[in-house]
């Protein structure tokens, strides 16, 4: 492995790397090491088209774009001389000739990389006079994305993320010389299952997300780091999150998960969590067939004695358990101990299946398919049979799932039984049969772990609180358990605790 020097510092690094991958491998990239770059991404392919990223080598007369420079051993590298200094203040200046003043209204001010490294690396005033290039605003480039073409740097970020990672390709660089633009081929859009990722990519204003434009400014946001719940490859992201409410997802690097990239779908699931149709407290049937709402106290209490009369009554075989795909490890740990501590053994997870691809996307669409069932939790196959067929008088259920097409169809089924129980994020159809509902956090507002597809427990922690009455998975069960006076549950639960149960 060549050892090179940088800046004074020794590195012991891959063969066949560039300088700049490099310091990236070795966490020091703008991290210690400053060698500002615009069209370098370390999960596309080197461009090497915006010269920011020069560097001095000893021995070579030339300054070095540090992107497209293999390592040798015994390399000297130097990032801070007055020759690299002069350097950057050209190149900035050169790709400010044509940028529009308008950083105060620009969505991407406050984030924006252009606006970053000219503050540190450009000059003070700008020496041009003729009148900046007009170009397109705000062009419409498909469902997800809009377009402000005179921000545009040509970094061809965008250009090679659709040509190599969807495959897709439908951004080119048109025209030639100072008439370059990026544009889309003609007959056709933006529109592929990742398309939002150019925005994350796009270092300018140029390219910005319909859902996220003029939202809300980005100082404003908290990014808390958080899993994506859409399906099973559990994508790290960031939660923008300000005034208690997610305005966004946005990917978060984890080279052994996503990389930097997420899925369109994945991205806008952001919004069940501050969904209308979220459940806001704890209901129970009352005499007359109605729903009404319930402390939560009572409501436990209810579950509870209906639950209780059945299994003495009958036994714990005529009760059926659904678990939830989207509850945490610890939400799991703990069904699994009530199910085990009142006999249950007709139990399975609701887990909707849908189409994957070769690069994100699982078809498994939950986060935590794989933590249900390291948790005894499996196919839900033999519990339909016996819900459609008989045997079973009261249901557990966690999550609504279980109405999917794919499964029970619907609530029809389940409407002979004599109770059903539902621990649930959000309003469904099982409400017509409930006899109680509970309401249950989201992944974003509990603390937990979550498993992925290939075994990864990935922990999520609360980057908002709800504005109603809402209560983990875990702990309802733990008072469930109570009420139920089974040995081993007092009423409470805490994920932090429980670990990676």
């Amino acid at each position: 492995m060549p050892n090179i020097t940088v800046d004074g510092q020794e590195l012991e690094v891959e063969k066949g790397r560039t300088i700049l991958q490099a310091l990236d491998d070795a966490g020091l990239l703008m991290n210690g090491v400053d060698v500002p770059h615009y069209c370098w991404h370390p999960k596309l392919p080197i461009d090497g088209s915006c010269r920011l990223c020069q560097v001095e080598v000893e021995g070579i007369p030339k300054l070095q774009i540090a992107c497209n420079t293999p390592v040798q051993d015994g390399m000297v590298v130097h990032t801070t001389t007055d020759r690299v200094r002069a350097a950057r203040e050209g190149v900035m200046e050169l790709l400010l000739v044509n940028h529009p003043l308008d950083c105060p209204i620009c969505d991407q001010a406050g984030e924006c990389k252009l606006q970053d490294y000219a503050f540190e690396y450009g000059i003070s005033a700008s020496r041009t006079r003729e009148p900046r290039r007009a170009l397109k605003k705000s062009v419409d480039l498909g469902p997800t994305i809009l377009f402000d073409q005179e921000r545009c740097i040509l970094c061809r970020r965008c250009v090679r993320f659709c040509r190599e990672i969807p495959g897709t390709g439908e951004l080119g660089v048109f025209n030639r010389g100072d008439h370059s633009v990026i544009e889309t081929f003609p007959g056709t859009e933006l529109d592929n299952p990742y398309s939002m990722n150019v925005a994350d990519i796009c270092p300018v204003g140029a390219l910005t997300t319909k859902d996220f434009r003029f939202k809300i400014r980005v100082w404003f946001l908290e990014d808390v780091p958080g899993v994506c719940t859409g399906c099973s490859n559990g994508c790290n992201v960031y939660l923008g999150v300000a005034n208690n409410k997610v305005y966004r997802y946005v990917p978060r690097r984890n080279d052994q998960v996503n990389d930097t990239w997420l899925c369109d779908a994945g991205r806008m699931s952001y919004k069940k969590i501050g969904a209308e149709d979220r459940l806001r407290g704890p209901l129970v049937r009352d005499d007359d067939g109605v729903l009404r709402d319930a402390t939560l106290e009572s409501a436990v209490a209810v579950a509870a004695e209906r639950l209780r009369r059945l299994v003495d009554a009958k036994g714990a075989g005529v009760v059926a358990v659904v678990a939830s795909a989207h509850a945490t490890d610890q939400d799991l740990a703990m069904l699994r101990r009530l199910v085990d501590a009142v006999g249950i053994d007709t139990v399975g997870v609701a887990l909707i299946v849908g189409e994957g691809d070769a690069l994100l996307i699982k078809p498994e669409k939950a986060a935590n398919a794989a933590g249900a069932r390291a948790r005894g939790f499996g196919d839900l196959g033999p519990v339909l049979e016996r819900l459609r067929g008989g045997g079973v008088e009261a249901l557990l259920c966690l999550g609504h799932d279980l109405l999917h097409e794919s499964l029970l169809g619907g609530a029809g089924p389940l409407e002979g039984l004599d109770s059903v129980v539902v621990l649930d994020t959000h309003r469904s159809e099982l409400e017509r049969v409930a006899d109680v509902v509970l309401p249950a956090r989201h992944a974003a507002e509990k603390h937990g772990t979550l498993t992925n597809h290939a075994g990864l427990a990935q922990h999520v922690q609360p980057a908002v609180e709800p504005a109603f009455q809402a209560w983990s998975e875990g702990e309802l069960l733990a008072r469930l358990g109570a009420a139920l006076e089974l040995d081993g549950f007092d009423g409470s639960f805490d994920p932090l605790a429980e670990g990676d149960a």
